[in-house]
Formats: structure tokens, sequence, C-alpha cells
């Protein structure tokens, strides 16, 4: 979850848009330090479905600043084998945006060495809900009886259809909540607090989070 752009901002006097800024380069080197770490699975909580509440012009700024990211990795991604893609109401955002996240999807579809997955206009109770009408929709039409439906069947309605469960969940900023994120997928993940804001994160603090991760002990409930 990647936290406090704005609240690194104005600590400096900075404008916001300036703290998103320093967030996107934050993303790219922390992408860089977990495929280097041996990560194979990235989910970043770039734009969640309540933060259409912010002011339009902020918003506006967001979608056009993560377009140029976009097409700036996107050489990246072949040239590292890394596997691009997104979660979320993705049908909602702006088409341009749209237009170039499909294209990119597609074309890296077939690298292995790391998935970075943006979760954008996302969010755990919307995404659960929308798994419950497709399912839903699936009994009507008689392709799915109730009785069918378990954790596993459940789980390929969700957005992260065909992907693992988070081993272990990072939150920046310091705040202790995980704010509408994957709340399905996170039921046994570890959890990982640092006070730092997420344009503060670096390398060592993402090694950092994988040693403490690596002295849990974990019991899935058992």
């Amino acid at each position: 979850i990647m936290d406090g752009n704005g609240r690194w901002a104005r600590k400096r006097g900075l404008p916001k848009i300036a703290g998103h800024r320093a967030g996107v380069k934050a993303a790219e080197g922390v992408i860089k330090a977990a495929k280097e770490a041996g990560v194979r699975m990235l989910t970043l909580y770039t734009f969640s479905t309540e933060n259409w509440k912010r002011p339009e012009e902020e918003v506006a700024a967001l979608f056009k600043m993560l377009e140029g990211y976009i097409d700036k990795e996107e050489p990246k991604l072949h040239k590292n084998n890394i596997r691009f893609m997104a979660i979320g109401r993705i049908d909602e955002l702006p088409a341009s945006l749209k237009e170039k996240i499909r294209r990119v999807s597609a074309s890296t579809r077939g690298h292995s060495s790391l998935t970075v997955s943006l979760a954008l206009n996302y969010g755990g109770r919307q995404e659960i809900v929308d798994a419950a009408r497709h399912a839903a929709l699936e009994v009507k039409a008689g392709r799915l009886r109730p009785d069918q439906i378990d954790e596993a069947v459940f789980s390929g309605y969700l957005y992260t259809k065909g992907l693992p469960d988070p081993d272990l969940l990072i939150r920046t900023s310091g705040e202790l909540r995980i704010s509408n994120f994957l709340l399905w997928q996170l039921s046994y993940s570890e959890i990982y607090v640092t006070k730092k804001f997420w344009p503060e994160f670096k390398k060592e603090d993402l090694l950092k989070a994988l040693d403490d991760y690596r002295n849990r002990e974990r019991r899935f409930g058992g």
C-alpha cells in the first residue's frame, strides 16, 4: 500500500503533485529491487475507488502521470522479462489510459520473471460485490449451481483470478489499516508496517521487510 505521497510533499513545502511524482520514482526503484530479490508477484495499490473524491485536477494529473509512466516503462518491461497487468474496475478509467493498459498487458503476457500488477480504480469490497454479481449471473444462466460455489470457485470471479494470494502486505506511512485493499486475498497474509512515507521507501526498506517476513511463523489459522 503506497501511502504518504501528499504528506511527504507537504512536509517539504511542495505541491501534492510533486509527492506523486516522487511516488512514481519510488515505485520504479521497488520494482527493480523486487526483481533482484526474487519476488515473483508485486501488487501496487495505485488508485482506489475512493480516490475519485480527490480534486478533479489532481485525479487528472495522476492519470496523465500514469500514462507517461506506462509509456516510459514498456521497453524496460520487455527487456527485463516483466509481466504488466492491472486489477480493478478498469473499464471506468479514461479511454486513453485503458488502451495503454490493455496494450502493454497483452504485449507482456508471456513474460515470467516478475508480475507487476497495478490496482487501479480498485476497492476490495467492490471486487467482492462484482464477483458475487458475476457468480449470480452464472447461476441464473444455468452454468453454475449454488452448491458448487466454494472458496476456490468464488476466487475465480475476483479480479485476481489465477494469481496467488499475497504472502506479505507492506504498508507505508505508519497507518494501521488496510484501506479496502485485497480484502479477500489478505486473509492469511503477513503484515509489515513502516513509518516511512512511500517516496522514502527504497531498496533497503524492501529488503528489511522481506527479512522480517522470513522470520515469521505462518500457521494459516492452524
